[in-house]
């Protein structure tokens, strides 16, 4: 997906991998050995913080660190890419969200999107989830990618970049399993009775969730298969 599709959203926005702040602080951040030796070190887990951000209200600092628990808003033309645990984060301008506990203070039970963006890639793990305002994902090991659009009168959408993952909008439910881009939207009134509804991949990148597997140690499905698929809602299967 190198030639993404934009709507309502910026190159800059889904290019920020390629910044040169962001390339050292990602080869910083693996040299220290990633999320454990951060925690052992007392450092932060942010990666990249640009632009403005709030921690629990508060401004957020790059030396901080976020923990479950914590809500992040982030301000216009901000980008703030972060580690909790086995699962990395990408946030989008103008987005709110929070980061909820699982079975210990360093992993991520729920994210919970409230407005704009983000794309995160999750290790191998008990039961997670990602909540919108219209959407409850289950999610496994996987890469994925949601935004809520505003311009559509906050219709939600998700794509499943990789891995498996249950979707349930309303009274519909399904399983995506994808190795390249099976993208949904979450509907805010049925269509042709329908909440749960197939889409085209956008605003989001290869790239990017290359560079989010690559904080955590993996890899995406097509780096491993070596061959990038079909994307879309071509595999969407409703039960």
């Amino acid at each position: 997906m190198s030639q993404h599709s934009l709507q309502g959203r910026t190159d800059d926005e889904v290019l920020w991998f390629q910044r040169r702040g962001f390339l050292q602080a990602a080869a910083a951040w693996s040299a220290i050995g990633g999320y454990a030796a951060a925690q052992a070190q007392s450092r932060s887990n942010i990666v990249e913080l640009h632009g403005d951000a709030l921690l629990n209200g508060a401004r957020l600092r790059p030396e901080q660190t976020i923990q479950t628990g914590d809500e992040i808003v982030t301000g216009p033309q901000s980008n703030l890419v972060f580690v909790v645990g086995n699962a990395s984060f990408q946030v989008r301008q103008n987005s709110r969200l929070s980061v909820e506990r699982g079975s210990t203070l360093n992993a991520v039970s729920l994210l919970r999107l409230l407005s704009g963006a983000v794309a995160s890639v999750w290790g191998r793990g008990g039961n997670r989830n990602i909540v919108t305002p219209t959407m409850t994902i289950g999610i496994r090991g996987t890469g994925v990618y949601t935004e809520i659009l505003a311009k559509e009168d906050n219709r939600n959408y998700f794509c499943n970049c990789y891995g498996t993952v249950d979707l349930n909008a309303g009274s519909d439910r399904a399983t995506s399993t994808a190795e390249y881009h099976e993208s949904f939207y979450g509907e805010t009134a049925p269509r042709d009775g329908r909440m749960l509804t197939p889409a085209d991949a956008i605003n989001h990148t290869d790239e990017e969730m290359e560079h989010l597997a690559r904080l955590i140690g993996q890899r995406t499905a097509w780096q491993i298969s070596g061959k990038k698929g079909t994307k879309g809602g071509a595999g969407y299967k409703r039960y």
